[in-house]
């Protein structure tokens, strides 16, 4: 029997001692980001405490936790701020912490938010580490630990749990275990609006598993074989990349990335009913609250739209934006910051590109596809847009296998570089206008 013929079991959940230099580094960063938080908001006269839970959204979901949806803002232009825009998974848990534990409400979402920014970490690494391998899963924590914004993954904000929710149940996926890709995505669902782009990435891999299938039912004359469970029906190089993990690694040099699963391959299989119950499953959360809010207004399926409305938010296709990045070029200093955004969203879309050139697995790619959409394409505050693509981690992994091709001391060097940077930079914009 040759190789190709073997079969292979689903991978296990990586375990924490295979995880503990992503998550160890991923807690350096973010523990250096608020010690200079603390420093930089102290030398301004302001609590890094309450800059972290009592601001901005953080305040909305406190109240929702608090008091429950109802509430609701009219500004003087007619507008009007209801919570019910805001999703019930994160002040949910923050009553639950409150009801468990002698903590304030303020206390809960931001323990919530820490400890589901490691669960973040730890899933962003569990994805990488299926895809890639171990060193590019470590770098693939340390971008996303190290990005701009990454402040936001410390504050009582939804970011870190819907992060978190995503790259397991994107793990889940790609490793065969759909009711929980289901769940999980469910769960996100009940989030953030973003949770389409979980649902998405469900949905595209359950589909493709059926079609396959059914075309090998055909190319079989009816034999009933379990989805993917050869290695034959995976691309050649993620073949090499399974054999490479079960050989010794050696140290002192560079390592060189695990080969990719190719983005249509097949996922370890379960039986055809599993699939389709985490098809099911998946977009349960979302459905749910959209269609509550729906009933509670009074105004239908379509109610939730009404309530982002009065935020003023809303779907264009990226005209509201390409509309707010052209009036930048109207003056000089403003021209500037016209040609960064230009700049970051090329430099998005290119990764992106890199990505798909690399045969990332296809529930990646659809699930940043979407995230990155309804992030650049939406209506909404600006100044919010890099905080909404927090959560399109698998944009970062052509980064990622760049970071790992270095040896480690440069590569220690460059990540450490980064991190003072962006700690510097958070401490900055959160004590400044911070993230809306």
């Amino acid at each position: 029997m040759t190789d190709l013929e073997t079969p292979v079991a689903a991978p296990r959940a990586p375990a924490l001692r295979r995880a503990a230099p992503a998550l160890l580094g991923y807690a350096a960063v973010r523990a250096l980001g608020l010690v200079v938080l603390a420093g930089w908001s102290a030398a301004r006269g302001k609590s890094a405490y309450t800059l972290l839970t009592a601001r901005w959204d953080s305040l909305w979901y406190t109240r929702v936790a608090e008091l429950g949806y109802g509430y609701q803002v009219r500004l003087p232009n007619g507008d009007v701020h209801s919570n019910l825009a805001f999703f019930p998974l994160l002040p949910w848990l923050e009553r639950l912490l409150h009801a468990l534990a002698p903590l304030s409400y303020a206390d809960a979402g931001l323990t919530v938010s820490l400890l589901a920014s490691l669960a973040a970490a730890w899933g962003i690494f569990a994805v990488t580490d299926v895809v890639y391998g171990r060193r590019v899963g470590v770098c693939a924590v340390l971008v996303w630990a190290v990005l701009p914004v990454g402040v936001v993954q410390s504050m009582a904000y939804s970011e870190s749990l819907f992060t978190a929710l995503a790259a397991w149940s994107l793990y889940a996926v790609l490793t065969g275990r759909w009711v929980t890709a289901g769940t999980l995505a469910a769960l996100a669902g009940l989030t953030r609006p973003v949770g389409l782009a979980v649902v998405a990435a469900v949905w595209t891999a359950g589909v493709v598993s059926f079609v396959r299938d059914r075309g090998r039912g055909a190319l079989d004359g009816g034999t009933d074989q379990p989805d993917g469970a050869r290695l034959d029906e995976r691309a050649p190089e993620a073949s090499g990349a399974a054999r490479a993990r079960r050989a010794p690694q050696t140290t002192g040099a560079p390592h060189a990335p695990h080969a990719p699963l190719a983005p249509l391959a097949t996922v370890p299989g379960a039986p055809a009913w599993r699939r389709a119950l985490g098809m099911l499953l998946a977009p349960v959360g979302a459905a749910a609250y959209v269609l509550w809010v729906g009933h509670r207004t009074g105004r239908g399926p379509l109610g939730y739209l009404d309530v982002q409305a009065g935020w003023r938010n809303g779907f264009d296709g990226g005209y509201a934006f390409a509309r707010f990045v052209a009036d930048k070029f109207t003056s000089f200093p403003s021209a500037l910051a016209g040609a960064g955004l230009i700049l970051g969203v090329g430099l998005l879309l290119w990764l992106y590109v890199t990505g798909v050139r690399q045969r990332q697995p296809l529930p990646l790619l659809v699930y940043t596809g979407v995230v990155l959409a309804l992030a650049l394409c939406a209506s909404s505050y600006f100044g919010s847009k890099p905080r909404l693509l927090m959560p399109a981690f698998p944009v970062l992994l052509p980064l990622a296998r760049a970071l790992a091709r270095l040896r480690a001391g440069r590569s220690a060097l460059v990540t450490a570089g980064v991190a003072v940077a962006s700690a510097v930079y958070g401490a900055f914009w959160l004590n400044g206008s911070g993230p809306p």
